[in-house]
C-alpha cells in the first residue's frame, strides 16, 4: 500500500491481486464462488471493481488462493479498508444521470482512473484527444456516427461533448501535478473535421493549451518510415508511482470501447508509445507545423500538403 493512495487505486490493487492469484492456480470465477459459498455475480463484481470486498472476505479468499505471505496479505487488507472508506465516484460529475446514462461502463470506469492519474499518454491517428476538443469539433466528430447507436439522441451527443470539456477542466486544475503526453499522426492536423472554420478554431485552442503547459505535443509525419496503420488510437494512464501497479489502458474504434487492466497488454502499449514518441517530430517542430497549418486554414499562407 502506498501512503496517500485513494480508494480508487486501493480497490484496483485488491481486485487485480485476487484475479491474478485466481488465474495462477488456476481457478475459474465459478469455482471460487462455489468454494467461498458466494454467488458468481459477487466474484465477478469484485474482480471488475463494481464493489469493494470486506477485510474478512478478503482474508478468506486470499487463503483459498494460496496468498499467504504475511506482508502481502496485510498490505492488501489495508488496501481493502481504504477502498471501503468512501466511494470516490459516487459524487463525481460522470455519475450524474445525464452522463452515466450516455456512456459505456468501460468509459465510466476509465474516467474514475483518469481523475487519479499521475501521467496520461494519448496516441491518436484520426482525431484529437477528447479532452482537447472544442465543443464544435467534438459535436462534428460525434454527430455523424449517431446512426450506429440505438436511440441515439441529441442529448447523448451533448452529454459526450460536455464530458470532454469537464475532463479538460479537471486536468487543468491538476496540471502542475500531471504529466500529459499527446502523440498524433499528421493526418489529425490535416483532416478538417467540422469544416475549415471549426477546425481552425480547434487548432488555435490546441496551440493555446500547449503554450499554457497543459500537455506536451508531438506529431508523426507522413514521411516517417513506420507502419502507423498497425497502431490504433489508445490512452494509457499511470495511476500510481509504484511500478508494480502498471498502467491502465483504454481504447476505442468507433464501434466499441474497452478498458484493459492486463499488465502485459498495458506494458506492450506503453513500450509502443515510447517508441513512437521517440521517433516523432519534437515539440518545437510540431508546434511550428501546427502554426503553419492554422495560417493555411486562415488563408494567410499556402496550403500544407505534406
Amino acid at each position: 500500500m502506498a501512503e496517500g493512495d485513494s480508494p480508487t487505486i486501493a480497490r484496483r490493487r485488491v481486485r487485480i491481486a485476487i484475479r491474478e492469484a485466481r488465474e495462477a492456480i488456476p481457478l475459474t470465477q465459478a469455482q471460487v464462488a462455489e468454494e467461498m459459498e458466494w454467488s458468481l455475480s459477487k466474484v465477478i463484481r469484485i474482480e471488475s471493481g463494481d464493489v469493494s470486498i470486506s477485510a474478512n472476505d478478503l482474508r478468506l479468499v486470499l487463503n483459498l488462493l494460496n496468498v499467504r505471505d504475511k506482508a502481502k496479505v496485510n498490505s492488501l487488507l489495508a488496501d481493502a479498508r481504504i477502498a471501503r472508506t468512501r466511494k470516490r465516484s459516487s459524487s463525481a460529475w460522470w455519475q450524474q444521470p445525464r452522463f452515466r446514462d450516455n456512456m459505456t461502463d468501460h468509459l465510466l470506469k476509465f474516467l474514475e482512473f483518469e481523475a487519479e492519474a499521475l501521467e496520461i499518454r494519448s496516441f491518436n491517428i484520426f482525431y484529437l484527444h477528447g479532452p482537447l476538443q472544442t465543443p464544435a469539433y467534438g459535436a462534428a466528430l460525434t454527430n455523424p456516427w449517431a446512426v450506429e447507436w440505438d436511440e441515439f439522441t441529441q442529448a447523448k451527443v451533448d452529454a459526450l461533448v460536455e464530458a470532454r470539456q469537464l475532463r479538460r477542466a479537471a486536468m487543468q486544475k491538476r496540471q502542475n501535478l500531471l504529466k500529459y503526453l499527446v502523440l498524433v499522426d499528421q493526418s489529425v492536423f490535416m483532416r478538417p473535421i467540422g469544416g475549415v472554420a471549426v477546425f481552425a478554431d480547434q487548432l488555435r485552442q490546441l496551440l493555446e493549451l500547449s503554450e499554457n503547459g497543459l500537455f506536451r505535443l508531438r506529431m508523426l509525419p507522413f514521411d516517417l518510415p513506420l507502419p502507423i496503420a498497425n497502431n490504433g488510437t489508445f490512452e494509457l494512464l499511470t495511476i500510481s508511482s509504484e511500478h508494480d501497479d502498471g498502467d491502465v489502458l483504454y481504447r476505442e474504434n468507433g464501434v466499441q470501447d474497452e478498458m484493459v487492466e492486463s499488465r502485459g497488454e498495458a506494458w506492450r502499449h506503453r513500450k509502443r508509445f515510447d517508441q513512437l514518441w521517440s521517433a516523432a517530430d519534437g515539440e518545437s517542430d510540431t508546434i511550428a507545423f501546427l502554426k503553419k497549418r492554422i495560417e493555411a486554414l486562415e488563408g494567410n499562407s499556402p496550403e500544407i500538403q505534406s
